[in-house]
């Protein structure tokens, strides 16, 4: 099986450094970068969710062979890939959304506060200045991280240039316009404490994939694949292996 992983705003495969070494040989891990993230250039044509969706799957497709394959989303990734899963199911075998962007857009403070450019640029920089580190490191990380990778992790922001399109185009419209995904088993995944994508907003996103497992797991935030990677790639490729499962009877 290969599970394609993408990443949430402000990062990109990075994320994920810590995890791939801890799957089984039977599962091949593979986390994809976005234009416009991890140095990876902007790509002008990608005006919408649904082109970056396309684009994930021109990945997928570079990636395919003969297993399934699972598409793992975090953040922003998840609501790409969910995006990708309403259009053209056939794209995945399986689709795990972990904390996906998306509900009650219209009614949350942060989407608001991020609704004009300037401001978007500044919270991009702030999150990346060095001197406010501490400050994120407890907010972002309160479980614990590697130095190095907790300040890889600020500085992707640093240089992603599609940071605050996200805010543009992922909204409550799109979100509402996405029709529900049926046929294609889905779980949604989140951290009991998430405190930048609370779970009580699984219900909201569960309108869009009514038949989905809902899983949340106790002592996770919202970046369990930094904090506690042997435990994410452990239920991951638990899930994984559920949902193709699901897909062969």
């Amino acid at each position: 099986m290969k599970i394609i992983a993408v990443h949430g705003n402000g990062g990109g495969s990075t994320r994920f450094d810590r995890v791939s070494s801890h799957f089984p040989a039977s599962i091949d891990f593979v986390a994809v970068d976005l234009p416009g993230f991890n140095g990876v250039p902007v790509d002008p044509s990608l005006r919408d969710v649904a082109g970056y969706a396309d684009h994930l799957a021109e990945l997928i497709d570079q990636h395919r062979g003969p297993d399934p394959v699972v598409v793992l989303g975090h953040g922003i990734g998840g609501s790409i890939a969910l995006d990708l899963a309403s259009r053209r199911p056939d794209t995945m075998d399986g689709l795990i959304l972990h904390a996906p962007v998306g509900a009650d857009l219209d009614t949350r403070l942060f989407p608001k506060v991020m609704s004009t450019k300037p401001v978007r640029e500044l919270i991009r920089w702030m999150i990346a200045a060095r001197p406010l580190r501490p400050i994120w490191r407890r907010l972002f990380f309160p479980i614990g991280a590697p130095n190095a990778n907790i300040d890889t992790f600020f500085e992707g922001y640093r240089t992603c240039a599609s940071f605050g399109q996200m805010f543009e185009i992922i909204d409550a419209d799109w979100f509402e316009s996405l029709d529900p995904v049926r046929e294609l088993p889905v779980t949604l995944l989140w951290g009991e404490h998430d405190r930048v994508l609370k779970s009580g907003q699984t219900d909201a996103i569960a309108a869009k994939a009514p038949n989905a497992e809902r899983v949340i797991e106790p002592g996770w935030d919202h970046f369990p694949m930094l904090e506690q990677p042997e435990e994410y790639a452990h239920v991951i490729a638990g899930l994984a292996d559920d949902l193709v499962a699901s897909t062969s009877h």
